[in-house]
């Protein structure tokens, strides 16, 4: 997959699971006061693995991104291609 079909993908996908698992998280520590422990901490660590995990997604994003800005400079710095000629 090239550098930017995988920006398109990865950053899309790395924001949903940013703000799913910011939800989860944030869900788990209102459930803290009224459920047993078991309940809210493993659906906390479920929210922070979401977490954690879009962020390097859109990590991984940002950098694919970069790369294809700077292989596209560089393709326009030193202009077209030449062109093989067989001789004779």
């Amino acid at each position: 997959m090239d550098d930017y079909r995988a920006w398109q993908v990865l950053a899309p996908s790395g924001l949903l699971l940013v703000g799913a698992g910011v939800s989860v998280a944030v869900d788990a520590s209102t459930r803290r006061g009224r459920s047993g422990v078991a309940r809210w901490a493993g659906q906390g660590t479920v929210g922070l693995v979401a977490l954690n995990a879009g962020l390097c997604l859109f990590g991984e994003a940002v950098k694919r991104r970069a790369l294809h800005d700077v292989a596209e400079r560089e393709a326009h710095r030193r202009g077209p291609e030449p062109e093989d000629h067989p001789a004779g």
